[in-house]
C-alpha cells in the first residue's frame, strides 16, 4: 500500500523549517502539500524539498482536502500539521497500524501517557466534551476525536467527501462516521507539541457549535449505504 503525508499549509514556513527536516523520505510514498495562499516561503520550502504543491483555491482545511485528494496516490492518507502540532517520528508506528488492517488510525493526545501542550482551557474541554458525546451517542470508545493527525484509507475520504460540513471538518465526520457504521478505528497515543510560529486559523466557538451540529445531525439521521470499500 503506497502512503500520502497531507501537509495543508498557509504561512508555515518557521514549522516547515524545522519539521519537514524530521521527516525521512522512506517513510511514505509522497508528501502533498495544499496551500491556502502562503506568501512567507513556504511554498518555496516545499517545492525545493521535492514535496508536490497544489495551490488552494478555497478557504478552509475542508475545503484543503477536498481539492488536495485528487492529487493523492497513496492508498493510505495522514493528516499531518506541519506546525509543529504533528511529531513526524509517529508516521511509522501509525502507517504500521494502518496496515494490521484498520480504517482509520488517530493519533491520541489523550491516550494513556499522552498529552497535549498546545490546548488552552477552551480547546481541550471542547475536544473532551464533543468525543464525551460522540462515545455516548455512538457507543464508541475514543480519547481524540478531533485531532488532525490521523490515517486514513483514501477511499473513506471520497465516500464521505460530499457529507464533510465546512467548520466541523474531516476529522469529526470520520470519527462520527466511523462508529455509526463499525468500521475499523483504532488509536495510538502521540503527544501533541507547542505550535512553531504562524497562527491559529480556527474559531473555538464557531467551529465549536459546527462540531456539535455535525455530531446531532449523524445521530439523528437513519443509516445509508457508505459505498465504501
Amino acid at each position: 500500500m503506497k502512503t500520502t503525508l497531507l501537509m495543508p499549509t498557509l504561512n508555515e514556513i518557521e514549522g516547515m523549517r524545522q519539521i519537514v527536516p524530521r521527516i525521512q523520505k522512506d517513510w511514505v510514498d509522497e508528501v502533498v502539500v495544499i496551500d491556502g495562499g502562503s506568501t512567507d516561503g513556504t511554498i518555496e520550502y516545499a517545492k525545493a524539498a521535492g514535496f508536490k504543491v497544489v495551490h488552494q483555491k478555497s478557504k478552509g482545511i475542508t475545503g484543503a482536502y477536498r481539492e488536495a485528494t485528487p492529487h493523492i496516490s497513496g492508498d493510505i492518507v495522514i493528516g499531518f500539521s506541519p506546525d509543529g502540532n504533528s511529531i513526524p517520528e509517529l508516521i511509522p508506528g501509525l502507517i504500521q497500524k494502518m496496515k494490521d488492517g484498520y480504517d482509520m488510525v488517530i493519533v491520541s493526545r489523550y491516550l494513556k501517557h499522552a498529552r497535549s501542550e498546545d490546548d488552552d482551557v477552551v480547546t481541550a474541554f471542547g475536544n473532551w466534551i464533543f468525543t464525551t458525546l460522540i462515545n455516548i451517542l455512538f457507543w464508541s470508545r475514543f480519547t481524540d476525536a478531533l485531532v488532525i493527525f490521523r490515517a486514513w484509507r483514501k477511499p473513506l475520504y471520497q465516500c464521505l467527501d460530499q457529507k464533510i460540513p465546512g467548520r466541523a471538518g474531516f476529522e469529526t465526520l470520520s470519527t462520527v462516521l466511523c462508529a455509526k457504521y463499525n468500521l475499523r478505528v483504532t488509536e495510538i497515543p502521540g503527544d501533541e507539541p507547542k505550535r512553531i510560529g504562524g497562527q491559529r486559523k480556527m474559531s473555538p466557538i464557531l467551529n465549536g457549535l459546527a462540531v456539535l451540529r455535525c455530531i446531532l445531525k449523524e445521530f439523528l439521521s437513519p443509516k445509508k449505504d457508505l459505498f465504501y470499500g
